[in-house]
């Protein structure tokens, strides 16, 4: 059943197989976000890329090993080749710390180089520079070798839903991921306020009565946390707080219809089999269903997968959303045929012809799993073409 779902990979020296070979220019704090972008940008090249935080610094606790854990976790993803660390010199997450620890956890060219050190920030890019095109010239060397779909770990997400995200992108997702998880992928869902409501769901799944049970917990949490900040309830219908604007406008009128929705891109049958922390590694095995604990800012959720090593983002949204990513390629999928047409620059799968009556849920499942090969052999999604590169790290507490 799953020998045709095979594709061209880099195969690292740990074993794990990224579908993009990228050297990734990592700030350690958010102050020299510019001089990272400025040494990405020299290059003009999509396999050149940095990431743009706002953590780093006045952090402690939970939170400071969080941001730093997220940016280990980021420079660690398969899709990385080479990493250049780039560091102010007095911030909280030490340079040399960081790159080592990343060190720790992968192994790839990996260098590291400090604003204040250099000499300031022409001296730092130029530097910068020189590194860069050096690891980019011992990445080169990498070839890709055939494997199958088992190696590969999919993130799915959904931002900008509407009615049709609930009856055709979402669930045509979820017969991809369920094929997908049968032939050995791991999954990866998260976005927790948006299960609320839909947790019997996934309690008919879970492998124990345990794992439902953390699960429960973490949703809870985020629902508590609705109510202490807004002062209402968190279920109801048009409760300020827990559906944007935009989803309201687009049909969603309660977050229970908003989670029935979301919970059907992460499959109907394949088996929930672990809960994972913001940015904690995807196992190796099981195939099956994760879920990560992760807030609903798109851009926050999907930095949190991709640091937990998803190679690939499948991404409903019915209204529309630009979000990219500068380490994993995000796939733009929509049931929406309007926002197909009006949106073509942005929209990689349309499967509004669901709704149309003239094709399956199965089948669009299908066609998006056929997207999924060719992104992962090499071509370039819509957001990779416009060179959209979003990043955020949630945080924990505040800043000191």
């Amino acid at each position: 059943m799953c020998l045709e779902y095979k594709f061209e990979a880099y195969v690292r020296k740990d074993g794990q197989v990224g579908i993009r070979n990228k050297v990734l220019i990592l700030p350690s704090v958010a102050c020299v976000n510019h001089v990272a972008s400025a040494i990405a940008g020299f290059f003009s090249n999509r396999d050149i890329v940095s990431v743009n935080h706002e953590v780093g610094c006045a952090q402690i606790g939970d939170d400071f090993r969080q941001s730093l854990s997220t940016l280990i976790g980021l420079a660690s993803n398969p899709n990385v080749g080479a990493v250049l660390v780039v560091g102010l010199g007095c911030e909280r997450i030490v340079p040399e710390f960081l790159a080592e620890e990343i060190s720790k956890a992968c192994s790839k060219p990996l260098e590291c180089i400090v604003f204040q050190k250099e000499g300031g920030t022409i001296a730092t890019i130029s530097r910068g520079i020189t590194i860069v095109q050096s690891l980019y010239q011992q990445i080169l060397s990498e070839r890709k070798e055939e494997v199958d779909v088992s190696f590969l770990k999919v993130a799915v997400e959904c931002g900008g839903s509407d009615y049709t995200s609930a009856l055709a992108a979402n669930p045509a997702v979820g017969h991809a991921v369920d094929r997908l998880s049968d032939c050995g992928a791991k999954i990866v869902i998260s976005e927790l306020i948006e299960l609320a409501g839909a947790e019997e769901i996934l309690a008919s799944r879970c492998e124990n009565a345990e794992l439902m049970s953390h699960i429960a917990t973490a949703i809870d949490k985020y629902v508590k946390i609705s109510k202490q900040y807004s002062g209402e309830e968190l279920f109801g219908i048009f409760v300020p707080g827990n559906i944007s604007p935009g989803n309201v406008q687009g049909g969603i009128t309660t977050i229970e219809e908003k989670s029935l929705g979301a919970v059907s891109k992460g499959g109907f049958k394949c088996p929930v089999v672990g809960y994972l922390k913001y940015g904690e590694r995807i196992p190796d095995k099981p195939a099956g269903l994760y879920i990560m604990d992760t807030p609903s800012y798109d851009i926050e959720s999907v930095t949190g997968m991709v640091a937990g090593g998803a190679t690939i983002v499948l991404f409903t949204t019915g209204l529309g959303t630009p979000v990219g990513n500068p380490i994993s390629p995000v796939i733009k999928i929509t049931g929406n045929g309007r926002t197909a047409r009006c949106l073509q620059s942005d929209i990689d799968v349309d499967v509004s012809d669901v709704l149309e009556g003239q094709i399956s849920l199965a089948k669009a499942g299908e066609r998006i799993i056929s997207e999924v090969l060719g992104v992962a052999s090499g071509k370039l999604t819509k957001s990779e073409s416009l060179g959209f590169t979003d990043a955020g790290v949630t945080r924990v507490r505040p800043r000191l």
